[in-house]
């Protein structure tokens, strides 16, 4: 009997090792991004059993997302950079003749600040100013290291910093998941006085960011969830767990829209709820029937349009 006991103990030390060693790794690669240019040949290839074998076990390598631009008028770009001295790349688009205010826009994990140009356009037919953001380790900014919104808030900072130092009254923030949480730690540890905030799908907690991660990936959340948050944080020098936006959407007394697709598959309806429940002003839950974690602009276009234009007229 305590040879049995012993072997079991054994096997569950051993799968224990295993399975942090696993998260580890999946959660290294969940915050590191790779330079376009370290991107093999073969990466857009059919995978193999193998490769495919080899990503459940240390994650899939994710590659920088250049941001560019396809216009007759280009836009300013702005360079500002953080105290770590890491350069983040902005693009600063006015609306012409008199406007009624700057709209900054940030972009979701992984993805890059022309990702937001469909909603830019829009807020500059509207009369309002542009500025778009590269998150550290994303786009055209330099670093590789992307802690899901934590030391990002520095970088939403030093966004309306600028806007500011420019003379602008009227500053409104806008954010898609991850830009979304990242504004509300943002709204957290800094005293930023926007006019009005839109957030659409922000997670409630990075633990449940992960969650969803992982259910996308067809694997069961617990315990990967809280290992892979662990592990996030520990290999960047953050706690993760503190990466609360239901909790930071507290401190926030600007009037909030908040958004939220019903067939989102990341982020649920009861994190929404509360988030929205969490905010102390004014403040307008939407949701959109037909529409899952991406552009709410682009895929209900005529709802979004008018949620947001009345929003800002209000």
């Amino acid at each position: 009997m305590k040879k049995i006991l012993n072997y079991t103990i054994r096997i569950l030390g051993i799968f224990f090792i295993l399975i942090n060693i696993i998260t580890a790794f999946h959660a290294y690669k969940f915050t590191h991004f790779y330079n376009a240019s370290e991107k093999p040949a073969s990466f857009t290839q059919q995978k193999n059993g193998w490769n495919i074998a080899a990503e459940i076990f240390t994650g899939s390598k994710a590659y920088k997302q250049p941001s560019s631009f396809i216009s007759d008028s280009m836009p300013e770009k702005v360079y500002i950079r953080t105290k770590d001295k890491i350069k983040l790349e902005g693009w600063y688009m006015p609306a012409g003749g008199e406007a009624k205010g700057t709209v900054l826009l940030f972009h979701g994990h992984g993805s890059k600040k022309s990702a937001v140009l469909q909603e830019a356009s829009v807020f500059k037919q509207l009369g309002y100013h542009t500025f778009l953001l590269d998150f550290r380790a994303h786009g055209n900014s330099e670093g590789n290291t992307s802690t899901i919104g934590y030391y990002e808030a520095e970088d939403v900072k030093l966004a309306y910093d600028f806007i500011k130092s420019r003379g602008e009254k009227n500053i409104i923030l806008w954010g898609i998941s991850m830009g979304a949480a990242t504004i509300t730690k943002a709204m957290n540890d800094y005293t930023l006085q926007p006019s009005k905030i839109i957030l659409e799908m922000p997670f409630a907690s990075i633990l449940q960011a992960a969650e969803g991660r992982i259910k996308m990936m067809g694997l069961p959340p617990e315990p990967l969830a809280v290992l892979v948050t662990f592990w996030g944080g520990a290999e960047h020098g953050f706690w993760a767990f503190d990466m609360k936006p239901a909790a930071f959407a507290k401190n926030i007394h600007v009037p909030v829209l908040l958004q939220w697709g019903r067939q989102d598959a990341r982020v649920q309806e009861g994190e929404t709820k509360l988030i929205y429940s969490n905010l102390s002003g004014q403040k307008k839950l939407v949701i959109y029937e037909n529409s899952g974690h991406e552009s709410l602009c682009e895929k209900e276009h005529d709802k979004w349009m008018k949620e947001v234009s009345n929003f800002l007229i209000d």
